[in-house]
């Protein structure tokens, strides 16, 4: 680590950042909202303009282990300001699709650096502050994320409505702007690392370890989205409220994702993998107790307010990966945010077949509660092969 990252100002450095993740939280979930105004306007029906958010999906599944695998040698802030410059970019292009189709190409590209922006930024993290403390400071970086949920996407969704799904998109690539201009004023001047090669990032993936902490994500995570896809049409199906109280009751669900974000990185500064075993139990409970509290707006707020507090095991997990991972933590940390997309296509798919199979909006919480088990049974597979063998870290992760 180099002298001229201790320098920096850490507040500063995590705040830059944190734009950045407030940015790219906000396209990704506010495009979802945004779908019915884009579809209309571009003259596709529902189902089609849907796929414009799997192209999101598919950019950073794609993205992340190639940019981070071709720009590990890249010093972090030059990646950084390169990552957010093409997301501005892409976004912007979005905001000005003239068709359907264009609109699926320049969303595939506003995904492609998501994931390896949030594997650099989670390592430039990490490195301004003593090891004790690197998943709290992950966690403040994440917050720009978590906010947007509770923030970002109501604005963005307003502006949608009042002033045309454009802006929706065109607010981002302001925010965008602003991330590089912040990056380029706060984050320390590192000189890259001249060892770092994509066969070496390609380690990462000999490692069992690597392979077993990213299954974990995208299984164990794939339940809190089968809830959240399908928890709107549940209001209005099940609960029988009024539209008006979805943006309420899905800032709930933000106001829960920050808390469990800020409180799991206290905890995994302290005990890494029981607080990720102590998530995934509390996450399996909470998406158990769904179908049982959707027929009622305050309970079903308060489930959705647990259910968010699930959403904390991001950062413990982008933690270990750094404990995995040996020389490979570009990749390794960028691939960290392709198993969550994963998981953001599996928990609605198999949500979907259980509505489709006539089992109601509620059983996505029994699908949700199967899932977060199934990361869970995964994670105790890794930790009990891990024991058996001889550590890679000094610090141990218990």
């Amino acid at each position: 680590m180099s002298a001229q990252i201790h320098q920096a100002r850490p507040a500063l450095v995590l705040f830059a950042l944190s734009v950045g993740a407030f940015a790219i939280g906000t396209t990704e979930f506010a495009a979802m909202s945004l779908l019915p105004f884009f579809a209309r306007d571009l003259g596709i029906d529902a189902p089609t303009a849907g796929h414009a958010i799997s192209a999101y999906a598919l950019g950073v599944v794609a993205g992340a282990p190639v940019i981070a695998a071709f720009g590990a040698r890249l010093p972090r802030r030059t990646l950084l300001i390169g990552l957010m410059a093409m997301f501005a970019l892409a976004n912007g292009l979005s905001a000005l699709s003239p068709s359907y189709h264009w609109m699926l190409l320049f969303r595939f590209l506003s995904g492609v650096p998501h994931g390896a922006y949030f594997g650099v930024a989670a390592l430039v993290a990490a490195s301004l502050v003593p090891i004790e403390k690197r998943a709290q400071a992950i966690a403040r970086m994440f917050a720009g994320l978590t906010v947007a949920t509770i923030i970002g996407v109501p604005v963005a969704n307003w502006m949608g409505q009042a002033l045309g799904w454009r802006w929706g998109f065109g607010v981002v690539a302001v925010l965008a702007i602003a991330t590089v201009t912040l990056v380029a004023i706060h984050a320390p001047r590192d000189k890259g690392d001249p060892k770092a090669s994509p066969m070496r990032e390609l380690t990462a993936l000999q490692r069992p370890q690597v392979w077993l902490t990213l299954l974990t994500g995208a299984i164990g995570f794939g339940g809190l989205f089968a809830v959240y896809t399908y928890v709107a049409s549940t209001m209005i199906e099940v609960t029988h409220v009024s539209e008006a109280y979805v943006p309420l009751v899905l800032s709930i669900f933000g106001v829960g994702m920050t808390l469990g974000n800020l409180a799991s990185a206290w905890l995994a500064d302290r005990a890494l993998n029981r607080t990720v075993i102590g998530i995934m139990l509390w996450s399996a409970a909470s998406l158990a107790l769904f179908p049982l509290m959707a027929g009622n707006v305050w309970t079903l707020g308060l489930v959705i307010f647990m259910i968010g507090l699930g959403g904390g095991l991001g950062t413990p997990l982008q933690a270990r990966l750094m404990d995995v991972a040996g020389d490979a933590q570009t990749l390794a940390a960028a691939l960290h945010h392709s198993a969550f997309n994963i998981a953001n296509a599996l928990g609605p798919w198999l949500g979907g077949l259980s509505i489709a199979a006539g089992h109601g909006l509620v059983s996505t919480g029994w699908i949700g509660s199967g899932l977060a088990l199934g990361g869970l049974a995964v994670f105790l597979i890794a930790i009990t092969i891990q024991h058996r063998t001889p550590p890679m870290i000094a610090a141990p992760a218990e």
